[in-house]
Parts: C-alpha cells; sequence; structure tokens
C-alpha cells in the first residue's frame, strides 16, 4: 500500500473517496428499450402515432440516455379513450378494491427501490442519496397513504363522487415524487390518468407504468404519453379530460389556465415560489445553517419551495454568513451515482445559463457573490453553490425564481420587517421561521402568505399534509384530505343541469299609467344606491337602469356600477382587513344577528321577491325563511369549521389551520335573488372573508333592501360591498384586478369563461358554476363544506419537537 493511499492519511485529511453506486440494472433496462420507449396506453407500450422521436441526455454527462416516443393530439387522443374505457370499472371496483391495487403499487415501488432510485439519478441528474433516501420511499408513502383513502371512500366522501378522466402534466424536477403525488390521490379516489412527465425525465414514468402493469394495475387506468409541451398542450385541451393538475413554471401555469377557461375542467396548479428563510437572534444558528444547506442546495435548488431568501436578523447576520462561508466549503458537487456527493447536476445546458445569467444581473446590481470553492466535474450541467449578499429587496435575484442552487441575503430588525420582507413576493408556496422562542416562531407563522410553514426545520413533506400554494404559487393541495377533495366533485353538483334562459321581462308602460293620477300624492321617490364600505354611494357613473317586476310594471331603479365603482368596493374589502383576523365566535355572532335583522323584515322581503320573480306568495316566503335559515346554518360553521393535526412519520406535528383568501368578488344569479345572494356571502362572512357582490341584473332591488340589513346588523363597513350593473362587465374587471384574491361566478356560462380566462394577472382562485344551474333551496346542492373549503385555504405549519 502507498503512503499516498494509506488509512492514516484518510484519517487526517478526512477526505472522501468515491462511493460510485452500481448502474448496471438500470443501464440494462435502458438497454432493453435502447430502439426507443413508446407510449403507455391501455396497459402496453405502443407506437407514436405519427413516428416522432427525440433523445435526452444525462444531465451529468450530456451524453444520450434514451429514445422516447413525441406525442401527438392522436396518442393522446387515444390514451384519453384508454382512461374513458376504463374509469366506470375502475370506479367500479369499489374503494377495498382500488385500495388493494394502491397498496400493491406501494409494495412495488419499494421492491424495486434501487432501480427506481438509479434511473432517477440518471435522468435528473440530483443526488442519488436524495432519490434512494427521500424520493422512492416518500413515494411509496404517497400510495400506502391514499390506498387507505380508497378504503374510507364510501364513508368518509360518501356526498362526492370521482371528476373522471384526469390530464396530469409534472415537472422534470422530482419525476418520480410528482408522479406519486398525482396518480396516488387520483386512482385512489375512482378516477383514471393520462400522465405527461417532463421531455427532459420521461424514464421513471415510463419505468413505473411497466412495473404497474405487471403488478396487476388494469389496462387503461394508467396511462403515459411522453413527449414536449406541445402533448402537454394537447392534453390540456382535450374534451375528454375532466381536470388537469399541473405542477411546472408560472408562466406555463397562466397559459394552462387560460385554455381551460370555460371548459368545465377543475384545474389545480403547483407553481413557482421564492420562499422566505427566516432566523432571528435566539434560533440555533448552527443548525439553522443545516437548514439552509438543505433548503437552497437540495436537488441543486431545483425546487419550487426552496428556501431561496435568507433573512437573517441584523445582529447575527455577520455571524451567520461566516459559519454558512465555511460550511459551503465542504459541500461536494459530483457525479448524481457518488453516495458521497452534496449535489449534482442541473437538468441542462439552458437551466445552468439561465441560473448564469441571474447570478451576473445580481451581481450587476450591486450583490456580492461568494461561490464554494473547488473543481466541479468535467462535462454537464455543474454549478457551484452560490451566495449573494448586499440583495435589495426590489432587486432581480431578490423577486426571480432562479431555481438553481443560488441563495440571497437580506436583514432584518424586527418582527413585523421580517414579515413584510417575506410576503414582499407575488408568489406564496412554502416559508422556513427559525427561533428558540416557539411563541415567537408560531406568532410569525399565520402572518406568512404561504401554503406551508415550517418551523425549526426545511423541506419536510408527507402524503398525509396538504401541500400548495396561495398567490401566484397555485392554488389547490397535493397530499392529506385537502388534496382528496381536488379529484372529487360533490354528487349533488354532478347531477346540475344547464339553467334555463329566463323568460324576458316586458315593461308596460300601460300598467305604469293606469297607476298613475292626478289626484294622488307621488309615492316618494326612494333611490337605491350602491354599498361600499358600508355606505350607500351614488354610481360613479351617475347612470341607472329600470328593473321591472314580473308583470312588467317598473319597480324601481338601481344604479349601474363601472369599473371605479368596484376599484372603490375592493378598496373598501382590502381595508377592512380586520374582519379576517376577527374571532370565529364574532363571525358567527354577526350572522346570528343579520338572521334575526332579516327575519323581522321577512313579510317585506318576501313581497319584494314575489313581485319581482312572480313566483307565489307562499314560495316567496319559503324562500326567506331558507335565507334565515342558511345565515344560521353559516353562523354555526364559523367557529366549528377548523383545521386539524396531522401527525405524519416524524417527531413532530403539522398543524392544518384554515385561513380566509382575503377579498373575495361574487357574482350572484338571477334565480333565487335572496336565497342565491345569502348562500353565496354567508360562507365568505363565516371565513373572514371580505366581499364585493354583484347581485343578479333582474331582481338587483332584492339586494338594495339586503344592504338596509347589513346597516343594522353591526357588520364593520367594507366587510360586505353591493356594486349593481350588468353583470358581463363587472365581472371582467374583478377578474382583471390583482387585489381580488378570489372569484365566485354564478350565472350564465359566458359569466364563468371570462371569470376564469381574466383571473390569470394574479391566478386568482375561482369557483364559477358554468352555467349550470344550482337548486339553492337544497341543502345538498346550496350549502355546506364545499363552499366553506372554497372559501379558505389551508396552511401546514409543521412543528417538529424533541431533541
Amino acid at each position: 500500500m502507498s503512503s499516498n493511499n494509506n488509512v492514516a492519511r484518510y484519517f487526517d485529511t478526512m477526505d472522501y473517496g468515491p462511493a460510485p453506486e452500481s448502474d448496471t440494472d438500470a443501464r440494462e433496462w435502458l438497454a432493453r428499450h435502447a430502439e426507443g420507449f413508446g407510449h403507455f396506453i391501455d396497459g402496453r407500450f405502443t407506437l407514436a402515432a405519427e413516428g416522432a422521436h427525440f433523445d435526452t441526455a444525462e444531465p451529468a454527462t450530456g451524453q444520450r440516455l434514451a429514445r422516447i416516443a413525441q406525442g401527438s393530439a392522436k396518442d393522446v387522443d387515444a390514451a384519453v379513450a384508454a382512461a374513458r374505457a376504463a374509469q366506470p370499472g375502475w370506479f367500479a371496483l369499489g374503494g377495498h378494491g382500488r385500495a388493494r391495487h394502491l397498496y400493491a403499487l406501494a409494495r412495488m415501488v419499494q421492491r424495486h427501490a434501487r432501480l427506481l432510485a438509479v434511473v432517477e439519478a440518471l435522468d435528473n441528474g440530483k443526488p442519488i442519496r436524495e432519490t434512494r433516501d427521500l424520493d422512492v420511499p416518500l413515494a411509496a408513502r404517497h400510495f400506502y397513504h391514499h390506498a387507505g383513502w380508497a378504503q374510507l371512500q364510501e364513508r368518509e366522501f360518501a356526498d362526492q363522487v370521482p371528476l373522471g378522466v384526469v390530464g396530469q402534466i409534472i415537472p422534470w424536477n422530482f419525476p418520480l415524487l410528482m408522479l406519486a403525488w398525482k396518480i396516488a390521490p387520483a386512482l385512489a379516489l375512482g378516477n383514471t390518468v393520462v400522465l405527461k412527465p417532463a421531455e427532459f425525465t420521461p424514464l421513471s414514468a415510463l419505468l413505473f407504468a411497466e412495473l404497474a402493469a405487471q403488478a396487476g394495475l388494469p389496462r387503461g387506468v394508467l396511462n403515459v404519453v411522453t413527449g414536449d409541451g406541445a402533448t402537454g398542450a394537447a392534453l390540456v385541451a382535450h374534451e375528454g379530460v375532466d381536470k388537469i393538475a399541473f405542477t411546472g413554471s408560472t408562466e406555463v401555469g397562466r397559459l394552462i389556465r387560460t385554455a381551460t377557461a370555460g371548459t368545465g375542467k377543475s384545474l389545480t396548479l403547483e407553481l413557482g415560489g421564492k420562499s422566505p428563510f427566516i432566523v432571528f437572534d435566539d434560533a440555533d444558528i448552527d443548525a439553522a445553517v443545516e437548514g439552509v444547506v438543505d433548503a437552497i442546495w437540495f436537488n441543486q435548488g431545483q425546487v419550487c419551495c426552496a428556501g431561496s431568501r435568507l433573512l437573517l436578523q441584523e445582529g447575527i447576520a455577520d455571524d451567520f454568513i461566516a459559519r454558512l462561508k465555511r460550511r459551503m466549503q465542504t459541500l461536494r458537487v459530483g457525479s448524481p451515482l457518488d453516495k458521497a456527493i452534496d449535489m449534482g447536476s442541473l437538468i441542462d445546458s439552458t437551466q445552468l445559463e439561465r441560473v448564469r445569467s441571474l447570478v451576473a444581473a445580481g451581481v450587476r446590481e450591486g450583490a456580492s457573490c461568494y461561490q464554494a470553492p473547488g473543481a466541479l466535474p468535467p462535462g454537464g450541467s455543474f454549478f457551484p453553490p452560490t451566495l449573494l449578499t448586499g440583495v435589495q429587496p426590489a432587486s432581480t435575484v431578490a423577486t426571480e425564481e432562479i431555481f438553481g442552487p443560488v441563495l440571497v441575503t437580506m436583514t432584518f430588525r424586527t418582527p413585523d420587517e421580517a414579515i413584510a420582507l417575506a410576503n414582499n413576493t407575488r408568489y406564496g408556496l412554502a416559508a422556513s421561521v427559525w427561533s428558540e422562542t416557539i411563541g415567537l416562531a408560531l406568532g410569525i407563522a399565520p402572518q406568512l402568505q404561504a401554503g406551508v410553514v415550517w418551523v425549526n426545520a426545511t423541506n419536510l413533506f408527507d402524503a398525509g399534509v396538504g401541500f400548495g400554494g396561495y398567490r401566484e404559487s397555485g392554488y389547490g393541495r397535493e397530499g392529506g384530505r385537502e388534496g382528496c377533495y381536488e379529484y372529487l366533485k360533490p354528487r349533488a353538483w354532478a347531477q346540475r343541469k344547464p339553467r334555463s334562459a329566463a323568460a324576458s321581462v316586458v315593461a308596460n308602460e300601460a300598467a305604469d299609467a293606469k297607476n298613475e293620477s292626478a289626484l294622488a300624492l307621488p309615492a316618494i321617490d326612494r333611490t337605491a344606491k350602491l354599498f361600499i364600505g358600508g355606505k350607500q354611494v351614488r354610481p360613479d357613473g351617475e347612470i341607472s337602469s329600470g328593473i321591472f317586476a314580473a308583470n312588467g310594471q317598473r319597480a324601481g331603479e338601481v344604479g349601474t356600477g363601472n369599473r371605479k365603482d368596484i376599484r372603490n368596493a375592493v378598496a373598501a374589502a382590502r381595508s377592512a382587513s380586520g374582519w379576517s383576523s376577527a374571532t370565529p365566535h364574532r363571525r358567527a355572532q354577526a350572522l346570528y344577528y343579520l338572521a334575526e335583522n332579516l327575519s323581522a323584515r321577512a313579510g317585506e322581503f318576501a313581497v319584494r321577491i314575489a313581485s319581482l320573480t312572480g313566483v307565489a306568495a307562499k314560495a316567496a316566503q319559503a324562500e326567506v325563511d331558507a335565507s334565515v335559515s342558511r345565515l344560521f346554518a353559516y353562523g354555526a360553521w364559523a367557529d366549528k369549521y377548523e383545521g386539524t393535526v396531522h401527525v405524519p412519520p416524524l417527531r413532530g406535528v403539522a398543524l392544518a389551520t384554515v385561513e380566509a383568501i382575503g377579498v373575495v368578488g361574487v357574482v350572484c344569479p338571477d334565480e333565487a335573488p335572496l336565497l342565491s345572494l345569502v348562500s353565496l356571502l354567508a360562507p365568505n362572512l363565516a371565513m373572514g372573508n371580505r366581499t364585493v357582490i354583484v347581485p343578479g341584473e333582474r331582481h338587483a332591488l332584492v339586494a338594495t333592501d339586503f344592504y338596509q340589513v347589513l346597516e343594522t346588523s353591526d357588520l364593520p363597513g367594507g366587510v360586505v360591498n353591493i356594486v349593481t350593473g350588468p353583470a358581463a362587465g363587472l365581472v371582467r374587471t374583478l377578474a382583471e384586478h390583482d387585489d381580488v384574491d378570489a372569484l365566485w361566478v354564478f350565472g350564465a356560462k359566458e359569466l364563468s369563461r371570462d371569470a376564469e380566462r381574466l383571473s390569470v394577472g394574479n391566478l386568482k382562485r375561482t369557483l364559477v358554476d358554468h352555467g349550470l344551474a344550482t337548486d339553492w333551496h337544497d341543502p345538498a346542492s346550496g350549502e355546506g363544506a364545499v363552499f366553506l373549503r372554497h372559501a379558505t385555504q389551508v396552511k401546514n405549519i409543521w412543528i417538529p419537537y424533541g431533541e
């Protein structure tokens, strides 16, 4: 043994030697498909309909890895047809039958764990330690967990039915894990799937499909179509798809939202992030430094929830940066199959160039750049761990998602300043808070606009804990009970039919003239105004339009609201933020009081409803009574629709807290004018949202009567705002307004399309009916948890405990 390679030298230097993982089995599998992979459709591999293929490469070497089929519209059509044919039988199999299949998939992942881990490392460029120790075990966990939901579906989701055929588009940063996150809940709850993996990393999806068929998964239940963005666009546009679930960039998410607008497709989006990593001066600094390593250099920083913005309290900033730089010097960049490296390769040269250019932009804008020393491997798309200090909050690197191993640093003085910096982003996916004072950490967490908050930890995930974002990080949740609802729809809503066109009311001028008398005193004019900020106000345009009773007689006039009126209403709603922080008990009491005051004027409202709609007096009274009951129902829910405590497989808990969305625009239909308004307003009030209401045009006087009830019901100004006028124009204004956080639209099908299409600016959440009529008198359709879920967003706060 030479002196240069003896054991003593390694003890002295503590150098790592190479520890390569064998890729023999993976290479043999690839060799069996050397002529090229087809799509996996209806339980078997099929040739590309148009014969097109493309090559994929190993990110770490740039060498050719596999020949992949390029999917066309014909391939997508075949896959959707197979999924559609298989879906009824798959659902009819029952919860227990599906649970057994998902259990088999979980065991299959575990049996082939080494092969899946190596294929993933080759295909993606991430370290084998990460694919082996995180990606594969967590993928198996998702199938185990959702096997349980399949078993319990008939009891826990008795009022829900599956959506049908689900199109799923996954990214290249976690190909196998994202596959499991999406496939497991969809299949568990009775849907069938067409999956489109990223063009850079299709191999783990193809291997999974092959193994799933061997494990006995029925034909057509899972289909995989490979290809580029055009393939994904064909899947999004396919009329036979009932839902699209997408994980990827915010830019592509906007395109998908636009493409699906008005189609009736359900949609969940898990998009980009610029997550803050907040360290207070009482934190365990060494632990927080290790947290930073996991937050930003895990998977080379190619993580949507990467802690890419380090916010340090001023008193510890210099010490923390010094320790972090020392720790960066020990990070090793190398071959993904080396079990002793910390970072592998970026996905390809294009991503590498993007990271380089953004770092250069940060330096030009005044940041100081520090990169970990050490030679990078030859070839491939490697980039060193990078730290940018002296970054300004408005700089490019502080606002744009870099999606690489680049950390930017800023400082703060007070907790309020930390919150302001953390929320100074258009994203809202995740955040980390580090403090040894648990009261401080738990006080900060609810104020962070993010779907996931880790306390003294980072990058914790579990199948039983929902994951998803706020704002431009998308909407919807994956994992846990909340994720199950993304693949279901209310049984009552599945039976809705298109609403009938309302018969137009013909103005009856003769009836008006008959009621006029030269000898009679005219009625005192009552001008129905808009209701903004707790006050009755005239419309900005000083225009009114007539409202006619069922017999054609003019019943009154309402103001015609315009863009400025909506702007004022949204501003009033935004300023009433105290309602969102009010206690649930306070909100419950307000709803009960509102019901009390409405009940006191029940006769008046019944007469108004009968006059405007033409229904019998008894039916009008029933609508008022149902409205009072609905206010009571949501008063009851206000302090009972709560979060839960998840117990993931670690020492700690995750608190799933239910939070208000913020400002919600609500557009009401013409039918059941009082009950529909109350049914859409009350869940938002109960959950702490502030609203801008656009009443149904035909019977808007019911809403202007209702604001008189609001005035006497102890609601803060701005919590409820009412703007009357033509729905088409007001929907567009609400949808385009970036200070509106969500939009509910019930009415004509075109209104739903416009609401979804025009809301892409800030990716606001939408609840629309696509022109399908809701039976507002039926509690299964017009009341309950489905509205509460849409009126809230779930934040999961992870709290590890113990030493």
